[in-house]
């Protein structure tokens, strides 16, 4: 590992660090400003920080990072945005399904080092929509990529908002390259689509793996604005939505859209499935999944 590899990481892991100290804050001001909202008698919700842990087969130092939750706000009925910092050697299944995605060496040097954050929102309102945003740096000594996205999973689809969602985003991807946004919205329609319902779990955003141009400070300045364009993609959303009535239709119709968001993640997430079958944390693993959901 050279010198300029171990820069590359702590470069990457500082970011996601940083990101995620900007999210608390943001969602922590937002249960603050909503105290004359409909849940005027609950206290402002706050997270809850824990550290987290991976481990290796033989029970070295594997690594871990921060889950923060937050349960039963004004605002958020759960979120968590979780950080970590794992390193070691891939299981014979990990390594397999990394040498199918073409990831050379693995045969060889199932060694990795992997940094990211990783968010879910899932809101009291049901007029607020559900969220999901994610980005991580991947290495091995054959490879690095860069991966994530971010993608709006409304229970109660509203136009205008979709539009912001997706108009933001593109507004901080453009200067990265005309392309980069129309190929990253298709990845996410592909990937966050759930083929036994026949239809997608939301409304869509952007998403990439593997990224690797040859240009890591390119990628790396493309993952950092994947981040950025999150908070101004998705606060005014939520304000504009927190304050509306509802009622129990509403929420019904919440919970069923939530088991669409549980039989995803479980069943076809990429993510889920590396984080477990490499030994994270399985509660950090599983924070993505909604606190009540129902099908019919």
């Amino acid at each position: 590992m050279t010198a300029t590899f171990q820069d590359e990481k702590d470069r990457a892991a500082h970011w996601f660090k940083t990101l995620r100290d900007q999210i608390v804050e943001a969602f922590e001001g937002l249960e603050d400003a909503h105290a004359d909202g409909p849940l005027t008698d609950a206290a402002p919700g706050r997270f809850e920080v824990s550290e987290t842990a991976r481990t290796s087969d033989d029970g070295s130092d594997a690594g871990g990072g921060l889950m923060s939750v937050m349960r039963e706000g004004r605002v958020f009925e759960k979120v968590g945005v979780n950080i970590s910092t794992v390193y070691g050697t891939l299981g014979e299944r990990a390594q397999k399904a990394m040498a199918a995605r073409g990831v050379p060496g693995m045969e060889s040097d199932p060694r990795f080092w992997a940094s990211g954050i990783s968010l879910v929102a899932h809101m009291q309102n049901p007029h607020a929509p559900a969220v999901h945003m994610n980005t991580r740096m991947f290495w091995t000594p054959g490879a690095w990529w860069f991966g994530g996205g971010s993608d709006l999973n409304p229970c109660i689809e509203y136009d205008e908002d979709t539009a912001h969602f997706h108009g933001t985003q593109q507004e901080y991807l453009d200067p990265h390259g005309r392309n980069i946004y129309p190929s990253l919205k298709a990845w996410a329609d592909e990937y966050f689509y759930i083929p036994h319902r026949n239809r997608a779990r939301g409304v869509g955003g952007i998403f990439m793996d593997d990224r690797n141009t040859g240009d890591w400070e390119a990628d790396f300045a493309l993952t950092q604005d994947i981040g950025r364009a999150f908070l101004p993609a998705y606060l005014p959303l939520v304000e504009k939505r927190i304050r509306q009535e509802w009622d129990a239709a509403d929420k019904d119709t919440q919970l069923i859209h939530r088991g669409l968001y549980a039989e995803y993640n479980l069943v076809y997430d990429r993510g889920t499935k590396f984080g477990l079958e490499t030994g994270h944390d399985a509660n950090a693993v599983l924070m993505s999944l909604p606190p009540l959901a129902k099908w019919v």
